[in-house]
C-alpha cells in the first residue's frame, strides 16, 4: 500500500472543505486535501494509507472529513497523534486510526504494509519496521463490521 504523508495540524477542512459539504460524499471526496496537495483526489488508490503528523483532523468534527477519505479508498490512518473528535470519527466509519509516535519517518509514496491489530508498520521501502498503538480488538470489530452503525446493526440482529 502507497503512503500519503502529511504534516502537522492537517485540519478537518483541508480534508473535506466546507465549502463542499452540501453536496453528496462523492463531490466532497474529490477536493479531498486540494488545498494541501491538488491531485490527491484523483491518485489515491484503493488500500492507500494516509500518515500525518501531529494533531491530524483538528478543527471542526465534521465527520465528512474521514469519510470522504474512506471514499476515496483510504484504507488505514496513522499519525502522531489525531484529534479526538476525528479519531472517533473515523472509527466509528469503520477506518482504522493508529497512533504512531514514529510516524514522519515514513516517506511520501513508501510502500508499507499496516497490521492494526499488533499496531505494526512495515515500510517495505525502507525495511524498517515501526510500533504504533494497536487498535483494541472491540474497535477492532466495530471496524470489521464496517463502523459503529452496521456494528450496532449486527448485534441487534443477534440479541433479537
Amino acid at each position: 500500500m502507497r503512503a500519503w504523508v502529511f504534516g502537522d495540524d492537517i485540519d478537518t477542512d483541508a480534508i473535506a472543505p466546507g465549502r463542499y459539504l452540501k453536496f453528496e460524499i462523492a463531490e466532497v471526496a474529490k477536493h479531498s486535501m486540494e488545498t494541501i496537495d491538488p491531485g490527491f483526489a484523483s491518485r489515491v488508490r484503493k488500500g492507500d494509507i494516509v500518515v500525518g503528523g501531529r494533531n491530524f483532523g483538528a478543527g471542526s468534527s465534521r465527520e465528512q472529513a474521514p469519510e470522504a477519505l474512506k471514499h476515496l479508498g483510504v484504507s488505514a490512518l496513522v499519525a502522531e497523534s489525531f484529534a479526538g473528535l476525528f479519531y472517533r470519527n473515523a472509527i466509528n466509519l469503520g477506518v482504522p486510526a493508529l497512533v504512531c509516535a514514529q510516524a514522519k519517518r515514513v516517506r511520501a509514496g513508501d510502500d508499507i504494509e499496516l497490521d492494526a491489530v499488533s499496531g505494526r508498520l512495515a515500510n517495505r521501502t525502507t525495511g524498517e519496521t515501526l510500533q504504533c498503538e494497536p487498535i483494541p480488538e472491540f474497535l477492532m470489530q466495530l471496524i470489521r463490521d464496517g463502523g459503529l452503525l452496521p456494528h450496532l446493526e449486527k448485534r441487534l440482529r443477534t440479541t433479537s
